[in-house]
């Protein structure tokens, strides 16, 4: 995935597709950053992907979590006092950026500082 500039902050829709497309089932970290580069976006990404998985051979449909689905789990995140920080953003730790294949996305709980 190319790095997103340090600071941008991803927008609601962008940060619901990036939580999808990264509960879907067999997209890792690495994967998801293929896609993102392949597709330019997280949303056409979701699009594109069951075409992908039967041009690859797929011998059944993969299921993509829902808009509710990734919206209910964002709520019980923030009920719970936590957010998902996407990589890029103000608050992703350092460490984990510098990692192979580091998580698009992390639940934070607390003041995302810490990690500086």
């Amino acid at each position: 995935m190319s790095q997103r500039a340090a600071g941008t902050r991803l927008s609601d829709r962008q940060r619901l597709s990036w939580l999808r497309l990264i509960r879907t089932p067999n997209v890792g970290a690495a994967t998801f950053r293929d896609l993102i580069n392949r597709f330019g976006s997280a949303e056409t990404a979701l699009e594109m992907l069951p075409e992908l998985m039967v041009s690859g051979g797929a011998r059944k449909a993969v299921r993509i979590p829902t808009v509710a689905e990734a919206e209910a789990e964002l709520e019980t995140a923030r009920r719970a006092g936590a957010r998902f920080v996407g990589i890029g953003e103000a608050d992703y730790p350092p460490l984990m950026k510098s990692m192979d294949h580091p998580p698009p996305l992390l639940a934070v709980k607390g003041e995302g500082a810490v990690f500086r």
